[in-house]
């Protein structure tokens, strides 16, 4: 990665997480520095942010591997709600944010195994970023509560089957 774009292997995005409190959020960097001042707040499949090996890291989901981090800290569990940044959390209302942040953030959800390829979604649309905030944000809202709602380690574990058997069918 270095060698196809210089500068750190971490990327440190700010999120939110457990009772709405800002964390650090561990990824492999997959796209140029400053990628943030360079263009929308959405990525594409097409996006040209995206480094040609952040492109394969992102496919097969191994930039995600550093929240282990964020999950040995505790700022995040293996499965929760996925945090997303604190631009788009102002956008959901304070009884779904009571109940979404009642639980850590995880790595995987239930929205992560139905929205398998949103990047590939949001290259087919004219404004990404507005299609996210309209569309796909409240989805996510939807299964993130849902997931709330019907907690269990059952529901844990069979998240956790299904992100792994997602990750190598693909």
């Amino acid at each position: 990665m270095l060698i196809i774009s210089p500068g750190p292997v971490i990327y440190r995005g700010k999120r939110i997480g457990l009772h709405e409190r800002e964390f650090d959020i561990l990824k492999f960097r997959t796209m140029v520095v400053n990628a943030e001042s360079l263009g929308g707040s959405c990525t594409t499949s097409t996006d040209p942010r995206v480094t040609p090996l952040g492109r394969i890291l992102r496919k097969v989901k191994i930039d995600e591997l550093p929240q282990l981090w964020n999950v040995f800290r505790g700022d995040m569990s293996l499965v929760g709600p996925r945090p997303d940044t604190p631009h788009y959390i102002s956008k959901i209302s304070k009884d779904e944010r009571r109940k979404i942040f009642s639980v850590r953030p995880g790595i995987t959800d239930l929205a992560t195994l139905e929205i398998v390829d949103e990047e590939e979604t949001l290259s087919r649309v004219e404004d990404p970023d507005q299609y996210y905030e309209t569309v796909t944000l409240p989805w996510k809202v939807r299964k993130q509560t849902e997931y709330v709602e019907s907690i269990s380690p059952w529901l844990d574990l069979k998240i956790i089957l299904k992100t792994i058997y997602s990750i190598f069918v693909r």
